[in-house]
């Protein structure tokens, strides 16, 4: 079952608010919220996009996605990285490990909305 967006995130209402943007802009959204269970949703789900937290339990968004980087059944898969950690230090590590966008909390809601539709290209807008 294919979705369009699968959020990787922990505090319940920063998904809450993420699952209600995202379906608002009409895309299906399937959720998770810790770093083992992301690499099974991935596969599992086959999402268009990503959106990871990098603080997650388990396993960091960071190892998560150089996991899905490092498997050819999911390398291109695109990637947008939402976390509250906004140092530059953090973004240089997300753009080495391959993430395709970088969004920082607090977020305003275009500017996820805006990352997710660039990441999806011409298919970016919802039917």
């Amino acid at each position: 079952m294919a979705i369009d967006i699968l959020i990787a995130e922990d505090e319940p209402s920063i998904l809450e608010s993420l699952d209600f943007i995202l379906r608002r802009a009409g895309w299906t959204i399937s959720s998770v919220t810790d770093g083992e269970a992301v690499l099974e949703g991935v596969r599992r789900l086959q999402p268009r996009v990503l959106v990871l937290d990098v603080m997650l339990p388990k396993r960091s968004g960071f190892d998560v996605l150089k996991t899905i980087r490092a498997s050819a059944d999911t390398r291109l898969l695109p990637v947008l990285i939402l976390t509250a950690k906004g140092q530059q230090q953090d973004k240089r590590i997300a753009e080495e490990l391959g993430a395709n966008e970088f969004v920082t909390k607090p977020y305003a809601n275009a500017d996820v909305v805006g990352a997710v539709r660039r990441l999806l290209g011409n298919h970016g807008r919802a039917a």
